[in-house]
Formats: C-alpha cells, structure tokens, sequence
C-alpha cells in the first residue's frame, strides 16, 4: 500500500457513507438518522443535482430538506456535466467544512460510480482530439452501437464486458481512448485504490428482493400520481432539453420521454419505467456485493437502524 493510502486509510473515519438500491430506504433512514444526530447530508445521486428533475429522481420533499442541511441537490441544470470527478472534488471540500461546524457528515445516496470514485480514487484518463470523437461518431452513426461494441469487444474485452450494447457514451469513449493512444481504456485503471477520505461504508441489502421489488413499484406509481409526466413535459418543453443528455438518462425519465413521442402507450410506458428501476437495482446490487470493507445491513429486518446507528458513532 503506498503512503498516500496508509495516511488515508489510517486515519479516523471523517463521514459515514450510506449506499444501497433505489428504493431500500435511504433517504428515509438518513432522516431518522438526522433527527437524533447534528447531521449535515450530502446526496450521492447523479438525478438530484439536476434542478427541475424532482418528482422521477424523488428528490426529498421541502419538508425533508429543512430536516437537516443537505448538498449537492440542485447545483446543475440539465444540459450541464457532473462527473464522479467532480463529485469526488465536492465531497472533498464539504466533508471538512461540515465538521468544522461541529457537525456529522452523512454521505447518503445510490450512484454506485460516484461512490466507487470516492472509495478508490479517480483514474487519470487521456484526452482525445475532436477528429477522433468526430470519426468515431461517424462509425457508429453508420453501423450503430451494438456493433460498435462488438468493434469495442476485439479491442478491449475487459470494458466492452461490463458495457451495455447500447452504451453510446461509454461505448464511444473506450473507443476514443483506444484509436487515439493504442491502449485499452481498461489499462489506464488504476489497480491500487487512492481513497479520497477516510470512511466508513454502510451498504443497505435487501434480504428480501421480491419486497423490494414491491417497494419498486408502488414508489414508481406514486411518482406518477404526483405529475412525473407533466414534469418530463415541462423538462421537454425547456431550450436547455436534450433527449440524449446524461441528465435523461436517469431512470423513469427515457422511458417517459418515449411515451410523449407516441413511442410507448401509457401501459407500456408504466412497465418500462419498473422494469429499468428494477435492472437499476439488480446493478446496485451487484456493485455493493463487490465492494470490500463494507458493513451490509438488511433494511428489511428489525434493528437495521441502530446497527448503522453504531456505524455513525464511528465518525463522531
């Protein structure tokens, strides 16, 4: 383990961060959490820092808000980048200024990239030139990206494996890395983690998947009774609107989109929308039984809260 890692790693937790599947019970738990202890929340979710993206990325109610101060809510518009980077920059700063306040930083949320970014590190990933980006634009604009990602496959198995076919940006990016400097994008990664801050890690795992499934769609169908559809229209009627930005990429909201085009009835729509939360927590999932030094906690059984309740303690 090199020095930058031991000093980190040596160090006593600054933050509790709290992962787990869309619909475990997170927000909900991190609220309690806040009602006993002097907690500031930072949101590790790349919806909630899209402002008007509220009801599809459940964004907390005002009346949660005002619970306790939370972060990196609201901070982007919806053409606008934020990256695991950028995440792992803001962490970086927020985490000192909330116990300089005296207070608890609770890092609280399911993008399990961003949290892969602030356990591990960032790698640091070559830049490429617009005559690449354009050329390989152009090749997928010809044949499209599931062969594109079998192009990718021959190159770089090792990322094509955990890409989607239909990944463009992803797909095009490995691509990118490859045509401009003849490495696998899987090369430059580091293999030794740099943690950005000194941690303890809380993961909520459903022992029950059906249940949560549950949990899946009676929150998708309250989403929609609360005017999901009417704010994917407004979101669609704004200048700033762009179907293939990585805001709309958040589940719910392609799907939706479909469904204004005339692409998908209603029904269709409804389904469609469960079944890519469910692919999302399927993916969450895997992730978090990845993860080493994690505490699983079961959200579905008695005392889940005073087990990361004694994780909190941890960083008091």
């Amino acid at each position: 383990m090199s020095e930058v890692n031991s000093g980190v790693l040596d160090r006593k937790p600054e933050a509790l961060l709290l992962l787990g599947p869309t619909a475990s019970g997170k927000s909900a738990l991190a609220l309690e959490l806040a009602r006993k202890y002097p907690l500031e929340i930072i949101s590790i979710d790349s919806a909630l820092v899209y402002r008007g993206m509220d009801i599809g990325s459940a964004k907390p109610t005002k009346e949660e808000l005002a619970a306790a101060p939370h972060h990196l809510i609201d901070i982007r518009e919806i053409n606008e980048p934020y990256s695991a980077a950028d995440f792992v920059e803001d962490c970086v700063r927020l985490v000192p200024e909330i116990r300089a306040r005296g207070r608890i930083p609770l890092i609280a949320g399911g993008t399990m990239l961003y949290a892969k970014a602030l356990r591990e590190g960032i790698d640091e990933m070559p830049t490429t030139s617009p005559e690449v980006r354009e050329g390989v634009a152009a090749e997928a604009e010809r044949i499209g990206w599931p062969a594109m990602h079998k192009v990718l496959a021959e190159c770089d198995p090792v990322t094509a494996a955990r890409l989607a076919p239909n990944d463009r940006q992803r797909i095009g990016r490995a691509l990118e890395v490859y045509r401009m400097t003849g490495r696998p994008l899987s090369s430059f990664h580091r293999r030794e983690p740099r943690p950005a801050l000194p941690l303890v890690t809380a993961a909520l795992v459903p022992s029950d998947r059906a249940a949560l499934h549950r949990r899946i769609e009676l929150r998708f169908d309250q989403m929609l009774e609360a005017g999901f559809v009417d704010e994917v229209k407004g979101l669609m009627a704004r200048p700033d609107f762009d179907a293939e930005s990585p805001a709309m990429r958040a589940v719910g909201y392609r799907q939706a989109i479909e469904y204004l085009e005339g692409k998908r009835t209603f029904e269709e729509f409804r389904l469609a929308g469960i079944a890519a939360t469910r692919q999302l927590a399927k993916r969450q999932l895997t992730w978090l039984r990845s993860m080493t030094d994690v505490e699983r906690v079961d959200p579905l059984e008695p005392g889940a809260f005073e087990k990361v309740e004694a994780l909190l303690r941890r960083v008091l």
